[in-house]
């Protein structure tokens, strides 16, 4: 996600954020934009979200991105999710059991089915897990499964899958397959509610191509239609099992160029839900909507986050992340430019995951001259210059101005934004190693613990660790953390783990994450989840 301050800095975070107030003031349509109209080309009974354009086709093991990741889990069901504590529920599984943690038992509930009519199998699960653990088929999450006996021979390192299943998976019956680890991982139960676990009917592997662009899942909504750059619209499951069922008719999750568009939609009624407010709306929301605001904190951080293979941070001493993470005065940007939306972070994981710590150090406290000296002495930053690639569509111009300036001011590095038109450009970037220096990350529990915020975003050639970081000795602390005899020791292990990272420096930690967002007058029985997503299946249509 303090020493003095400087006054350039402080004038200048408190013009963005006055400035910010004068574009999100009140007009003389404020009354009628208010009103609850009727939307435009929504079947009636749907509900509307804003949401991007999804970065890859629509398969669940290929997506790790927030945009897309909306509309997946309206359309698959995995084995498990989690309730608001971060409890977990069972949803296609009866059980998920384990007497040492290396060998899983599960039994689905009997009687699910694809939206396609046909039966979701153990080998439904078996199937498709070996199919995205496969290198061949070149899926973004192929990690997640890298626990499991065999993943080695359907991924190794290097050249062509040497077999097609994994030697860990064992289908016992319709309902009943056994997963078998490589070694013992208390927490493998949480990560099973990760939406990459989700089943895949046999229609799949007829044309993956073709079934990416228009999916058949198990979940709770069916796909009707993918109107690319602009919506994606699906329709409530009647004949779903789940215990989140629609209340609604479907949804649309519409695609705008800024959050700002999405949030004039929603003052005007063409628009229902909206998951964030930007900085320039920031200041006059809660006036707008009232008793329709969501002001809530979930389990989420903001990050910068260097990319280790660019000029600017290939083989950079560690000491000079740590300086530049001190010359960021969070406190005034998160109070001024983000009008208090958001608390500064004080470790790598956020509250509301098992394990969440925060850590005794002055890493995250701002301090000019510290930070300055740090990067100085520590050979600095090559051109002297660096660059904060993000994504113009998502609301992070003024802050990410903000932290420059900041960083600027307080170690004579100049730092420049670097905008991308949308999010699934800059994702692009960062997979295709495109980045010049950093990027604006934002990382969402996946699952309650804290090791989704370490493993899945540092160990070495895990799939959101595009940052590229990779270091033997935090990758050894986390394995010594998954074979842990329990849960909690697990918990405890990945807890020095994040000493270590303060030591490394793989990223920079900036502010926990709140969800700042808004409904229409149109719906209600809003709420989001653990993770900061709205529960879509609970919306109701007035």
């Amino acid at each position: 996600m303090r020493g003095g301050k400087s006054a350039k800095w402080v004038v200048g975070a408190i013009v963005v954020a006055l400035s910010a107030t004068a574009c999100g003031g009140g007009s003389k349509d404020d009354d009628s934009s208010n009103s609850a109209s009727k939307e435009k080309g929504k079947p009636a009974g749907y509900i509307s979200m804003d949401n991007g354009e999804p970065q890859k086709p629509l398969i669940p093991a290929d997506t790790n991105e927030s945009v897309g990741s909306n509309v997946i889990r309206s359309l698959f069901t995995q084995l498990l999710t989690f309730d608001k504590d971060g409890g977990i529920v069972y949803t296609n599984a009866e059980s998920v059991t384990s007497k040492d943690s290396k060998t899983w038992t599960v039994k689905l509930k009997s009687g699910w089915k694809f939206h396609d009519g046909t039966p979701v199998t153990a080998e439904s699960y078996v199937k498709a897990w070996n199919w995205y653990s496969n290198v061949d088929n070149k899926m973004q999450n192929s990690f997640w499964f890298s626990d499991i006996a065999g993943y080695s021979d359907v991924h190794p390192e290097k050249g062509a899958a040497k077999t097609e299943t994994m030697k860990g998976l064992k289908v016992v019956d319709d309902t009943t397959f056994t997963i078998e680890l490589t070694g013992p991982v208390p927490y493998f139960e949480y990560k099973l509610g990760y939406q990459t676990f989700a089943p895949l009917p046999e229609a799949f592997y007829k044309d993956p191509k073709a079934f990416g662009q228009s999916p058949i899942g198990n979940g709770p909504y069916i796909f009707e239609k993918w109107d690319h750059k602009k919506l994606i619209q699906v329709k409530a499951n009647p004949d779903y099992q789940g215990p989140n069922k629609a209340k609604n008719k479907g949804i649309l999750f519409k695609n705008y160029a800024t959050i700002e568009a999405a949030y004039q939609d929603l003052l005007s009624g063409n628009l229902d839900l909206v998951k964030q407010v930007g900085p320039q709306d920031l200041p006059k929301y809660k006036s707008d909507l009232g008793d329709r605001v969501i002001d809530e904190a979930w389990a989420g951080l903001q990050f910068l986050t260097p990319v280790f293979y660019s000029k600017t941070f290939k083989g950079v001493d560690p000491k000079v992340v740590q300086g530049l993470s001190m010359a960021i005065d969070r406190k005034t940007i998160t109070d001024k430019v983000l009008n208090g939306t958001r608390k500064p972070a004080t470790s790598f994981t956020p509250p509301g995951v098992a394990g969440h710590q925060e850590l005794d150090t002055d890493v995250f406290t701002f301090d000019p001259a510290k930070a300055k000296k740090l990067v100085a002495d520590n050979g600095g930053i090559p051109g002297n210059k660096m660059w904060i690639q993000y994504n113009a569509d998502g609301g992070h111009k003024e802050w990410v101005t903000a932290v420059c300036e900041s960083i600027r001011n307080s170690t004579g590095v100049d730092c420049v934004p670097d905008a991308k038109p949308d999010f699934q450009t800059d994702l692009e970037a960062r997979d295709a190693k495109q980045v010049k220096s950093a990027y604006r990350g934002g990382w969402v529990a996946d699952y309650p613990v804290n090791v989704n915020f370490m493993k899945e975003l540092f160990a070495t050639g895990a799939e959101a660790n595009t940052g590229f970081f990779s270091d033997k000795e935090v990758d050894a602390a986390f394995k010594k953390g998954d074979n842990a005899e329990s849960l909690d020791a697990s918990v405890k292990g990945y807890q020095e783990a994040e000493k270590l990272l303060l030591e490394k420096m793989p990223s920079i930690p900036l502010w926990e994450y709140k969800t700042n967002g808004g409904y229409s007058k149109s719906v209600d029985n809003v709420a989001i989840d653990f993770h900061g997503d709205y529960v879509l299946t609970d919306v109701t249509v007035k």
